[in-house]
């Protein structure tokens, strides 16, 4: 680590820096790095055994990931969100590496360039550097009692070379449609990492399969009509933006949507959530139906409460200024849906919107006792919407068999 080494190293380690940067790794000489560090050579190669001793330490230094897992160690047993503490290391090893980005390009372009003994030396150097990381996913996922499929070493290892990956591409290709900046690349990287990219559906007991309703008929709606009414909203204004996001991100009823208050909206950096009633929260989603809208921090709810110049409480309003009703709400929906109909060849029902949002949380791997807590629905409701997350999941892994089948 850093804080460990001797004034003469880290002038070495900063003389390096300067003229890898400045020239390549390869036209470099030790000879060149001793003069500009003001020492000699012979300390150089005492310190680190070769250039390529140096050039690890070089790589150390600046993705200093070993520091940050040490403090990822220390922050385990201090903070209750491993969300923050993830961002935060994921957002300092990148910042750290966006420092020199001219030594990046050069470790890329002449690795193959290097000698067998260092290339193996550079690969021992990450996956030593790893395992500080690792210990802090070992500690928090024995804390938690996290179900974890992979091990935390592997974890680690994942989520560096991630990151590695990222910094490489920004810094050395100049277009490119991969991501749209830094910010929604950590946070999808924080979303596969925290809650998975593909999640089995619940573990639903048959008997309690058997036990749901089935004469009611569960109806959610496509992904497309989804998403159509959802641009419709986005034409019509920013309230109705607002509302048909707060439809589909939040699975609310109707009269819950229209009883909402300002202060009900619940926002922060990393999350954002509606009160429902005294005792209740519902997470505002990010990702509705594979489709991102917006982040934590900007999303159509806030950039209309952004808008907003009057000084009612009221959440969303009716076209008089006071608050919206249920009947408004209602003859909204019908404006935006006017033209769409769902599969069965009817106009989309509004509460539609709180049954696809349900079934898609069934289908990312909620359980139907948290499911229950976040809507307020009886178990024999939301498991007639497990018979229907089921049915999706069926056809869903029968069209990934048959796109992956090879052709003869």
């Amino acid at each position: 680590m850093a804080s460990s080494r001797t004034s003469k190293q880290q002038r070495l380690i900063d003389a390096a820096v300067e003229l890898f940067a400045a020239q390549g790794v390869t036209e470099t000489t030790t000879k060149q790095i001793a003069e500009r560090a003001g020492v000699n050579e012979v300390t150089l190669f005492r310190q680190f055994g070769s250039k390529y001793g140096l050039l690890l330490a070089v790589i150390e230094d600046a993705a200093i990931v070993s520091q940050m897992g040490q403090t990822l160690i220390e922050q385990a047993g201090q903070t209750s969100s491993i969300y923050s503490a993830l961002r935060t290391y994921a957002m300092a090893y990148l910042e750290s590496l966006e420092r020199v980005p001219d030594v990046v390009r050069s470790i890329v372009g002449e690795a193959g360039h290097y000698p067998t003994e260092n290339r193996k030396a550079l690969g021992q150097g990450l996956t030593l550097a790893n395992r500080s990381v690792a210990e802090y996913f070992q500690t928090v996922i024995d804390r938690d009692q996290l179900p974890t499929h992979l091990s935390a070493e592997t974890l680690a290892s994942q989520l560096n070379s991630m990151l590695l990956g990222y910094a490489v591409i920004e810094l050395t290709s100049e277009f490119h449609a991969l991501w749209h900046d830094r910010e929604e690349f950590l946070e999808n990287l924080m979303t596969l990492f925290l809650h998975g990219a593909v999640t089995p559906l619940p573990d639903i007991t048959a008997e309690a399969l058997i036990e749901a309703p089935t004469s009611e008929t569960i109806a959610d709606l496509p992904a497309h009509l989804v998403h159509q009414i959802l641009q419709q909203g986005k034409k019509a204004g920013p309230q109705a933006y607002a509302l048909t996001y707060v439809l589909f991100s939040a699975g609310l009823s109707p009269s819950e949507v229209v009883g909402l208050e300002r202060s009900h909206y619940v926002q922060d950096a990393h999350y954002q959530l509606l009160q429902i009633g005294s005792d209740r929260q519902v997470p505002l989603n990010q990702w509705i139906l594979g489709k991102r809208y917006g982040s934590h921090i900007k999303n159509p709810l806030a950039q209309w409460l952004k808008s907003r110049k009057d000084a009612n409480s009221a959440l969303f309003l009716s076209s008089t200024g006071e608050v919206i009703s249920e009947a408004e709400l209602r003859q909204h929906w019908q404006d935006w849906t006017i033209n769409h109909l769902t599969p069965d060849g009817h106009p989309p029902a509004i509460e539609q919107a709180q049954s696809t949002w349900c079934i898609e949380m069934l289908m990312k791997g909620i359980s139907i006792t948290d499911l229950q807590r976040l809507t307020g629905l009886t178990t024999p409701q939301l498991l007639s919407y497990a018979h229907r997350a089921r049915d999706k999941a069926a056809l869903e892994q029968a069209i990934r068999l048959d796109q992956r089948r090879k052709p003869q």
